[in-house]
């Protein structure tokens, strides 16, 4: 609703406060308002211009089929999941209903902010003004009185905006739900560890003489002169035997 005032220059018939009142489904046409001739006592009828319905009343629809199909899926989740996952159709028809949500509220969102800004222009009171008579002769006065309220309309396109990022959301928990992504979410299969080496068959590797390996490192030559002494020694040591007798020392 918004206020006007038309003072003419005969104060007598003049109108300090002119009422304007509309509302869903903003068919503005069939809004009017009567204005004093400023001649006479005589008024004139005046109507608003435009008719809004659609977008409000397609929005309007939208949203009560939202929320009557929120409140049935709710209740088949709770009551009846189990039947919900059967064959996998229940999530399938869900995925598939609430994209078609989401996207019939991208649009019902977008009508509406359009019609909201044609009502806005349409309900102008500088611009009702001009469609009153009265107020295109010299001498009288014409102004508005009270903008018209639109904080709850512009609320509307807010919460449309709002279900349109709420429902694209929901798709991603109802796509999970169908399983389709499934096989593409498993973890890879674990790596199986090296065998630990068999004790027995291998127990020849850790017998090998380090030493009789060919990296080049210290070997004794066995067959030297160094070596061969004791054995020398023992060979002398046995020519000479044993006295036989103190008799045969002396």
């Amino acid at each position: 609703m918004f206020r006007m005032s038309v003072e003419c220059k005969n104060r007598t018939f003049s109108q300090p406060s002119i009422a304007v009142e509309f509302e869903y489904p903003f068919r503005l046409h069939q809004v009017y308002f009567d204005a004093p001739k400023c001649k006479n006592s005589d008024t004139v009828r005046v109507f608003l211009i435009g008719d809004y319905s659609s977008s409000a009343e397609f929005f309007v629809t939208i949203g009560v089929f939202a929320f009557l199909y929120s409140t049935a899926a709710l209740c088949i989740y709770v009551f009846f999941f189990e039947k919900y996952k059967e064959n996998n159709k229940g999530p399938l028809i869900d995925l598939g209903v609430t994209g078609v949500f989401a996207f019939m509220w991208l649009v019902s969102s977008g009508a509406w902010a359009k019609g909201l800004s044609d009502v806005k222009t349409a309900t102008n009171p500088d611009k009702v003004l001009t469609q009153i008579p009265a107020c295109e002769e010299g001498g009288n006065h014409c102004r508005e009185v009270h903008d018209p309220v639109m904080s709850g309309l512009n609320t509307s396109v807010a919460f449309g905006f709002i279900n349109v990022v709420l429902w694209v959301g929901n798709l991603w928990f109802v796509f999970k739900e169908t399983g389709i992504i499934a096989p593409f979410m498993r973890a890879p299969p674990p790596q199986g560890k090296p065998a630990a080496p068999d004790a027995y068959g291998q127990q020849g590797a850790y017998e090998q003489d380090p030493y009789a390996s060919n990296q080049g490192g210290y070997q004794p030559d066995y067959s030297q002169q160094g070596y061969n002494q004791d054995a020398e020694y023992g060979q002398g040591y046995g020519q000479q035997g044993a006295p036989t007798s103190f008799s045969n020392q002396m």
